[in-house]
């Protein structure tokens, strides 16, 4: 069974960071588009931002209310995508999962508490 695995969850104060990792042993990310969703409690499935296909330019999107804080990217010799969010509030605890060729992970759990 093909899986994404999420990493870098965790408790942060308001206004710190975090850098959340997405990996695969199954298959090469730097092939597809990857996007970060997150959910929290209550609420449905968010997007959050999308890199593409390293053949289709590696162009980056972003939930508009999210992109002067957050960043995507890849490190395609370590098959990785990372979410680099900065200045975290409350309202961003969720938990986030990244997706990829139909595959969502499990998810990494992020608290923003003081």
């Amino acid at each position: 069974q093909v899986q994404l695995v999420e990493s870098g969850g965790g408790v942060v104060q308001p206004g710190g960071s975090l850098k959340l990792e997405c990996t695969t042993n199954d298959f090469t990310l730097n092939n597809q588009a990857v996007t970060w969703y997150r959910q929290a409690p209550t609420k449905g499935r968010e997007f959050v931002a999308r890199i593409a296909a390293r053949q289709d330019g590696e162009d980056t999107t972003y939930e508009d209310s999210l992109r002067d804080r957050f960043t995507i990217s890849r490190d395609n010799v370590k098959n990785k995508v990372y979410l680099e969010m900065k200045r975290l509030k409350p309202e961003d605890a969720a938990v986030y999962y990244c997706h990829a060729r139909s595959t969502l992970g499990q998810g990494t759990q992020v608290t923003v508490s003081p």
